[in-house]
């Protein structure tokens, strides 16, 4: 092993933390929810392309909207109304697509992300 391998990982690791350092929280925290949510349409068979109710996993979705959730939620006070609105309106789609997905719905606040953001009806 040479000595070179580490710092050729470590040089190439370097612009991306300053790139990611002059990136504002907001932008962040809306790019990450952003993934979840688009994540979270795909495993609910609502992405695009002839083979969308092939992507549809229930499990998968549950899980990214539980996440997508607790960010917005905590994320929320931080990145202001402006910015979380439409991540809630985005969550709350998911949420709703997901139970009308589902073969036997979950009880009303016990769906994904409820405990974060309460019933959604």
């Amino acid at each position: 092993m040479t000595d070179t391998m580490p710092h050729e990982h470590h040089d190439d690791a370097m612009p991306q933390a300053r790139d990611i350092a002059e990136v504002p929280a907001v932008e962040l925290i809306n790019t990450v929810a952003i993934h979840l949510l688009s994540a979270a349409a795909v495993k609910l068979g609502l992405g695009d392309g002839p083979q969308a109710q092939e992507e549809l996993d229930l499990d998968e979705a549950r899980k990214l909207i539980n996440a997508l959730a607790g960010l917005v939620t905590a994320a929320a006070p931080e990145v202001g109304s402006i910015h979380a609105a439409p991540l809630r309106d985005g969550l709350r789609s998911v949420q709703l697509a997901f139970r009308e997905a589902s073969a036997i719905p979950d009880a009303p606040g016990k769906g994904p992300g409820e405990k974060f953001t309460g019933p959604v009806t």
